[in-house]
C-alpha cells in the first residue's frame, strides 16, 4: 500500500510518500504537482481544511479540540466558503463574520491560497481518496495522548521522530530550501492517517456519516 501525508510550507507543499517500510520526501509548488510526483496511491491526507462550511462553524474543529488538551489551539476554525473569493483580509474577515458568526484570524488568511489550492485541485476529480488530517490530532493519536511538547523545540521534535518511527515511518530532514524540519515530520503524521483511512483503520471526527469523506478531521 501507497499514501501520501501533505503539509504546507514555504515553498508550496511537502510530502511524504510511504510505501510498505519506504519513505520519500516530494515538494512542489501546487498541490497537483505534488500528487503527480508521488504516482499511483491509495489515499491523500493533507493538513489544510477541505470543504468549507457556507453558514455555520464545522463540527469538525469542535471534536479535534478536546484530542489536545493545553494545544487545542493549533486546531483553527476553517473558514467559510465565501472567504476564497475575498481580495482582502478586511474583506475575508468581514464575509466570514457574516457567514458563520465568528471572525477569521490572520493565521487562517494566510492559508486561504492554499485551501485555494486544494479547493480548486480536488474540484478536478483526481481520482484518488483525499482527506483532511491535523498533525498534532496524528501524533495524539499515535501516542494515545498529546503531545505536550511544540513542534519546533528540540524535545518536541525529538518525541515525534522518535514516534513516526515507533509507527514504521523514518523521513529524510536533511535541509530543503522552503521547507522546515517540522513540516516535514507533520507530512509524515498525515501519511500515517493516510495509510488507516485507506485500510479502513482511520478515526473520523465528527464520527458520523462514517461513509462521507468530508468536512471532517481524520487521525
Amino acid at each position: 500500500m501507497a499514501v501520501l501525508g501533505v503539509d504546507g510550507c514555504k515553498l508550496g507543499w511537502v510530502g511524504v510518500r510511504w510505501d510498505d517500510d519506504d519513505t520519500t520526501v516530494l515538494v512542489a509548488p501546487t498541490i497537483g504537482e505534488l500528487v503527480a510526483l508521488a504516482g499511483p496511491v491509495d489515499a491523500v491526507a493533507i493538513d489544510i481544511p477541505i470543504d468549507l462550511p457556507l453558514d455555520a462553524p464545522r463540527e469538525a474543529e469542535r471534536h479535534a479540540r478536546p484530542r489536545l488538551p493545553g494545544r487545542a489551539s493549533t486546531v483553527f476554525n476553517a473558514p467559510a466558503a465565501v472567504v476564497l473569493d475575498a481580495v482582502d483580509y478586511h474583506a475575508a474577515n468581514a464575509a466570514n463574520r457574516a457567514a458563520l458568526g465568528l471572525g477569521l484570524s490572520k493565521q487562517t488568511w494566510y492559508l486561504v491560497p492554499k485551501i485555494r489550492d486544494v479547493h480548486d485541485w480536488l474540484t478536478t476529480s483526481p481520482g484518488v481518496p483525499v482527506v483532511e488530517a491535523h498533525p498534532e490530532v496524528c501524533f495524539a493519536a499515535m501516542n494515545g495522548s498529546v503531545l505536550v511538547d511544540g513542534k519546533t523545540t528540540a524535545d518536541g521534535e525529538a518525541a515525534r521522530r522518535r514516534l513516526l518511527a515507533d509507527h514504521g515511518l523514518v523521513v529524510d530532514t536533511a535541509r530543503r530550501t522552503g521547507v522546515a524540519v517540522d513540516d516535514v515530520l507533520d507530512a509524515a503524521a498525515t501519511a500515517w492517517t493516510a495509510r488507516r483511512y485507506a485500510a479502513g483503520l482511520a478515526e473520523r471526527l465528527p464520527p458520523e456519516p462514517r461513509d462521507v469523506p468530508a468536512p471532517a478531521i481524520w487521525a
